[in-house]
């Protein structure tokens, strides 16, 4: 993938933005549990980057994916990954749908003030009793004349805590789990919704991540995006965004991961000789670099791919699924050659470590994309053959 000058100033607008306005408090966000998610997403979206691929006529910038993968990628120079994965929330995951399928009303109402950065967003498909398996969510949208009224509950939803409204899946009907469902756009504040806890994590400790329950939650119908009972395959569609983004999203921050541990290994010297002067180290961190590089060959080819119109269920799947591997093997390897100080919450590679581990879990557990990929090879039972 070729990026040109405009993707380049882009690229620098936000690094000055990283490095100015969000790296020097997140130690702080970490330790407090929550970042501001309003006061940040404010100054991304001052400058653009809430809505770069979205439709110019509600803020957006219109421009193709390789601007998203651009960004994805630059926010990866955050020093806590609780905070990229918050504004994936907000640019890939809770308005793809919207800003694809949303009536017009819908997108001025609730597109638009996400795009400025003046609502934050969270998307609400997981369920304490469903995570990868979405079609089998329990949350339920009654038909009730102009209204929708919705009883269930979300977990582990991301910005929970802080949002303006939430882009809900929910079953609005009977028959086929594929074809039951819709998406629903909830203002959070509505009565019936009650944020029932701020959930404590292994990691991602600056993202407030929420459980919410729905009482007799009534929303206009108006609020559905696109068709009722297209809303699995709706969100289908915005995995895809969802999963490539986040592949895109760890690749400086593995890479940052391993140039700090060159740094420390370099200075830390144990049996009269630094621990990077040994070749079963450096040798590895070599391998790790590799890793990280076929990641984002990877991860171009499916931009490009997405960009000229191709299905990239197949490559955005490979991506998302190296991706959560790497989530695993680059925070590990790294973090034995700190010794000790690896296990201290103080370094970084610790919470490298720590944040890095739910990439195998989120939007698609590792098993449900080696499920799609060998589907697509035609090689589960029933599956048609290539």
């Amino acid at each position: 993938m070729l990026f040109g000058e405009e993707h380049d100033q882009a690229r620098r607008i936000l690094q000055k933005l990283i490095e100015t306005e969000i790296n020097p408090h997140v130690d702080a966000w970490e330790e407090a549990g929550i970042y501001p998610a309003h006061q940040v997403f404010k100054k991304l979206g001052d400058l653009g980057f809430l809505g770069l691929t979205k439709p110019v006529a509600f803020g957006g910038q219109g421009l193709d994916y390789s601007y998203g993968v651009m960004m994805a990628e630059e926010l990866g120079n955050i020093r806590s990954a609780s905070v990229p994965m918050s504004i994936g929330v907000q640019t890939d995951m809770a308005t793809p749908a919207l800003a694809r399928f949303g009536s017009d009303d819908l997108r001025r109402e609730f597109l638009a003030p996400a795009i400025a950065g003046d609502m934050v967003a969270c998307i609400g498909v997981s369920e304490a009793g469903a995570g990868s398996d979405v079609a089998s969510i329990k949350t339920t949208a009654r038909s009730d004349g102009d209204d929708y009224v919705i009883n269930g509950g979300k977990m582990w939803i991301t910005n929970g805590t802080q949002a303006d409204w939430i882009c809900l899946l929910a079953n609005t009907g009977e028959g086929d789990k594929h074809r039951n469902k819709s998406l629903i756009i909830v203002p959070m504040q509505t009565k019936g919704v009650n944020i029932a806890r701020k959930l404590d994590k292994l990691g991602m400790r600056a993202s407030d991540t929420a459980q919410i329950f729905f009482e007799d939650v009534r929303v206009p119908k108006r609020h559905r995006i696109g068709e009722e009972g297209r809303g699995f395959t709706y969100q289908m569609m915005q995995f895809q965004e969802e999963r490539l983004w986040a592949a895109a999203a760890c690749l400086k921050a593995h890479e940052r991961t391993i140039s700090e541990t060159i740094d420390y290994t370099r200075s830390r010297i144990a049996f009269g000789q630094s621990i990077l002067d040994n070749q079963t180290v450096h040798f590895k961190l070599a391998e790790l670099q590799t890793e990280v590089e076929m990641l984002r060959s990877l991860v171009y080819r499916a931009a490009e791919a997405l960009v000229a119109g191709e299905d990239v269920t197949r490559l955005a799947s490979m991506a998302k699924l190296k991706a959560g591997r790497l989530g695993r093997l680059v925070p590990d390897a790294c973090l034995q050659y700190w010794g000790g100080m690896g296990f201290m919450n103080e370094t970084p590679v610790s919470r490298a470590y720590r944040d890095r581990r739910l990439t195998s879990i989120g939007g698609g557990a590792d098993e449900v994309m080696l499920t799609i990929i060998s589907k697509l090879m035609g090689i589960l039972p029933g599956s048609a053959q290539r």
